[in-house]
């Protein structure tokens, strides 16, 4: 049984795939704000970042800085096979436990 993975995390992982070689902090930071429609703290992506490469299903790569960003490099991320698959698997999870209701759910009370 692959390992559970919350919403947040595949909101991360999803940003990642959707921004492709752009996906740096602050890229995945707006993409997680503009699909869950509400304001995220920098730190929680930054920690959910963190927390997916310790699991292997990202991996990053420091750019040098540029003259706009005043030197300061910059980390990009990639989705790894293992990301695609355990996105997979949440994917099924999710299918598996609506099947057979209507959605949206109404009359059910």
């Amino acid at each position: 049984m692959a390992e559970s993975m919350g919403t947040f995390e595949q909101a991360v992982l999803l940003a990642i795939l959707r921004l492709g070689e752009d996906a740096y902090g602050r890229a995945v930071l707006k993409e997680v704000q503009a699909r869950l429609e509400r304001d995220i703290a920098a730190g929680a992506v930054h920690a959910t970042l963190e927390r997916l490469t310790k699991k292997g299903l990202v991996v990053s790569r420091v750019e040098s800085g540029t003259p706009a960003r005043s030197g300061r490099a910059r980390r990009f991320y990639r989705i790894q096979p293992k990301g695609l698959r355990a996105l997979n698997d949440a994917r099924a999870t999710v299918d598996s436990l609506w099947q057979g209701l209507r959605w949206p759910l109404k009359g059910y009370l």
